[in-house]
């Protein structure tokens, strides 16, 4: 069985392979504006550094958006062969969507491209609308996401002007809880399955309410049984290994 490296582990404890033959799993607060490649580099480079090994296998377990933070896994040795199971697991977010704007991505990576009217929308709308929107469903991803077309990802192609079609995938909302509403901003708890785009959930939202929306932030506070209060920052990685 996999260790798991997080806030628990102690200061000074050595990641070398030889001292985890099953691999470890390691609970990462992705840094704001990093790829999860970008953190599997960053771990692996330290790795290798560390332990003068270059053959150190490092992944991760789901990919998290540059723009989000919160819990990202990050698999090394043999854990990397669990990584998918580990990705199947619920994930659990806390977005922030904001009301009367849409963006071709779906979030702040894009400038606004339209704009909606938003006053109508009351807390007791958000709250109908949520409870419409959990349950097994099809979900349309954004262009601007990591899915494959024949071959290339989507993000590249509507980078480059081109069209992009992609297919519904079936996904889960399990469960949805309105934290607070400044209007025209909403903060929305999510528990959803594997596949879900937080950015579609955003943009199917302002169109049930009538509007348009976009993601302004998102946090992933739990993935499966590892949650973001036990999660390492960076720094934390840095100093304690």
């Amino acid at each position: 069985m996999y260790a798991v490296i997080d806030r628990n582990t102690p200061a000074g404890t050595s990641l070398s392979p030889e001292l985890y033959p099953e691999g470890w799993v390691m609970v990462l607060d992705k840094p704001y504006r990093w790829t999860s490649a970008d953190a599997v580099r960053k771990i692996k480079f330290t790795l290798k550094k560390l332990y003068h090994q270059n053959n150190i296998k490092v992944g991760h377990a789901g990919t998290l958006d540059p723009l989000a933070t919160g819990v990202l896994l990050i698999c090394a040795g043999k854990a990397t062969k669990v990584s998918e199971a580990l990705q199947a697991e619920r994930k659990e977010y806390i977005a922030e969507v904001t009301f009367g704007a849409t963006t071709p991505s779906f979030d702040m990576e894009h400038e606004v491209d339209a704009r909606y009217p938003w006053e109508h929308i009351t807390e007791e709308a958000i709250a109908v609308a949520l409870k419409s929107m959990e349950g097994e469903q099809m979900q349309l991803p954004p262009v601007y996401s990591a899915k494959y077309v024949d071959g290339i990802r989507a993000y590249e192609m509507a980078r480059q002007g081109e069209e992009v079609a992609l297919k519904a995938a079936r996904i889960n909302i399990y469960a949805t809880q309105l934290i607070e509403y400044r209007p025209p901003v909403l903060k929305v708890a999510v528990q959803c399955s594997k596949g879900t785009y937080i950015r579609a959930f955003a943009r199917d939202l302002g169109v049930a309410l009538g509007s348009g929306a976009y993601l302004s932030g998102l946090v992933r506070t739990a993935s499966g049984g590892f949650s973001i209060g036990n999660a390492l920052t960076m720094e934390d990685f840095q100093e304690r290994f």
